[in-house]
């Protein structure tokens, strides 16, 4: 073991002496991201990280309760410094207005809403109360996606609720003992009664609202740079760890590793070695970025076990890839060429550029082979106010990941003559 360390430290030596490397793997992420925090306004006062007077329209065909309950959740006061609501008269004049990115999204309650939840005594006597609810439609932005989920999220939090409601009735009446005994017109009685109840609820009391206290205002505000400076770095690390198998490369044409090999070393402890160097230089890289955009940018991390593993994880997952690319590899130009492929790649399919949620559904999918996705879901965590116990799925994704790619490579290795004497 102690060979095997000190091969990976004289790697990570080698590698923090490289000038040009250093200014690829250091100075380049750093300046990017200096550069978008200034477009972003994130060093003039001007940052738009946080969410305020979203407009919204809202059309209620419904005219009743539940459709007046939901307009008085947007028009509420714990919502007022959130939402900037407005109403139509129809829905085709409220999609023109999200047409003409007027508002983030139009909130369409159709008639019939509030009796396909609570229906009327009339409805039930008559037999005709349906068990599927009326939907609501909601006709967002494109433009305008983070505001749209904002308003689909008030949405779905006040028909969670009501459903709860609703579900709860009908399983207090099937509930009833001796309910199969009874007659048609006894169970019409009992849910008349249930419905009755339930159109005394003031549906809207329990929507969603929002926290006022600093402490909640401190937990849910996003820095932009927080996702901006782990962006860079995990696409920068790709070059990192390219660069780190292709070293394996040319000391094997120096004839450097074949003297190594010659030598009381086993293979074994000669690949574990470079692979060590190339995760120890991947995780100082990292780090030292890390730690410059909490200096330099005041960018809040949060817990500092949780930012040691999951770098940790990231260089990792970064380092399969990195291995595989010089298993394949046939000379030190062609692993640089890839290498250099593959940092653009994942950083754009890995949401470096353009945030995942604004990417197409097959995208988000195939973004789970990069180590950028998953880096980047920890850090925005973390950023966010999570720990370490709240970085389970982003971890052991790039732990499965760079495992996997390890075995791959290290079968291929086995079949090539890289590690050959």
């Amino acid at each position: 073991m102690q060979k095997l360390f000190l091969i990976g430290i004289k790697d990570l030596k080698l590698a923090f002496r490289d000038r040009a490397a250093l200014m690829f793997m250091l100075l380049a992420p750093f300046l990017l991201t200096l550069g978008l925090g200034f477009v972003t306004g994130r060093f003039s006062g001007g940052s738009t990280s946080g969410l305020s007077d979203i407009p919204v329209v809202i059309v209620n065909l419904d005219k009743a309760q539940l459709g007046d309950a939901l307009l008085d959740v947007f028009y509420s006061d714990d919502l007022s410094a959130l939402l900037e609501p407005a109403e139509a008269d129809s829905p085709e004049a409220a999609r023109r207005l999200i047409d003409e990115d007027q508002a983030a999204a139009a909130v369409i309650i159709p008639a019939g809403f509030s009796e396909s939840i609570i229906p009327s005594r009339e409805m039930l006597d008559a037999g005709a109360f349906s068990a599927e609810p009326v939907q609501i439609e909601i006709y967002t932005n494109p433009a305008r996606p983070t505001s749209a989920g904002v308003v689909k999220a008030v949405v779905d939090e006040f028909i969670s609720r009501v459903e709860e409601g609703r579900i709860g009735s009908m399983t207090s009446i099937l509930g009833i003992p001796g309910i199969e005994t009874m007659s048609s017109l006894e169970v019409e009685g009992l849910a008349q009664e249930m419905f009755a109840e339930a159109d005394g609820q003031d549906f809207s009391s329990a929507a969603i609202t929002l926290r006022t206290d600093s402490q909640g205002a401190d937990a849910v505000e996003f820095d932009p740079l927080a996702y901006m400076a782990p962006g860079m770095a995990l696409m920068f690390l790709m070059f990192t760890v390219s660069y780190g198998g292709r070293s394996l490369l040319v000391e094997k044409i120096q004839g450097t590793l074949p003297r190594l090999l010659v030598s009381p070393t086993r293979p074994w402890q000669v690949l574990g070695g470079k692979v060590l160097g190339i995760f120890l230089t991947g995780y100082a890289q990292v780090g030292i970025l890390i730690i410059a955009s909490a200096l330099f940018f005041q960018v809040r991390w949060g817990d500092p076990l949780g930012i040691a593993m999951l770098i940790a994880a990231a260089v990792f997952g970064a380092c399969g890839w990195g291995l595989l690319l010089t298993a394949l590899g046939r000379s030190t130009g062609q692993v640089g060429a890839l290498g250099s492929a593959m940092m653009l790649i994942f950083g754009i399919l890995g949401g470096t550029f353009i945030s995942l949620e604004d990417m197409p559904a097959f995208v988000r999918a195939i973004s789970a082979i990069t180590p950028n996705a998953w880096g980047l879901d920890g850090f925005t965590t973390l950023a966010l106010g999570g720990s370490l116990a709240d970085l389970g799925k982003p971890i052991l994704s790039l732990l499965v990941m760079g495992a996997s790619l390890f075995v791959i490579s290290a079968f291929i290795f086995g079949r090539s003559n890289v590690m050959k004497r």
